[in-house]
C-alpha cells in the first residue's frame, strides 16, 4: 500500500465530512501477518483500503471499526492469532497484533 495514497483518502474524507476509521497495528507478538504501523482504512459500509493481515483477525477489526464510527470513541483490539479457526485450519500465524481503532471525521 502506498502511505501517501493512504493518507490523501483519509484527507478526502475529512474534507467530505464523511466517516471512515482507521485501524493501527500498534504492537505485535509472535509470528503475525503484518508488522506494527500497517494502517487499514474501514469505510461505513465495510468496504476496506489497505490491510492488516485477512482473514478472521482483520474481519474481527472491521466489527469493532463499525462500532468506533458509531460511538466516535477509539479502541484498543487484541487480534489473537494462537488460537481458533485460523491456527486449526493450518494458518501459519500464531501471534498477537494490537489493533489501535479511531474514528475519522
Amino acid at each position: 500500500m502506498n502511505t501517501l495514497e493512504f493518507f490523501e483518502k483519509v484527507m478526502s474524507i475529512r474534507e467530505k465530512g464523511s466517516c471512515a476509521a482507521v485501524a493501527t497495528v500498534i504492537r505485535t507478538r509472535g509470528s503475525t501477518p503484518r508488522e506494527t504501523g500497517a494502517k487499514m482504512l474501514i469505510y461505513p459500509d465495510g468496504q476496506i483500503f489497505g490491510t492488516i493481515g485477512g482473514g478472521c483477525g482483520e474481519g474481527e477489526v472491521i466489527e469493532k471499526a463499525l462500532i468506533v464510527m458509531d460511538r466516535g470513541i477509539p479502541m484498543h483490539h487484541q487480534v489473537d492469532l494462537t488460537e481458533g479457526l485460523m491456527y486449526e485450519d493450518g494458518g501459519i500465524c500464531g501471534g498477537i497484533m494490537d489493533v489501535f481503532i479511531e474514528s475519522v471525521t
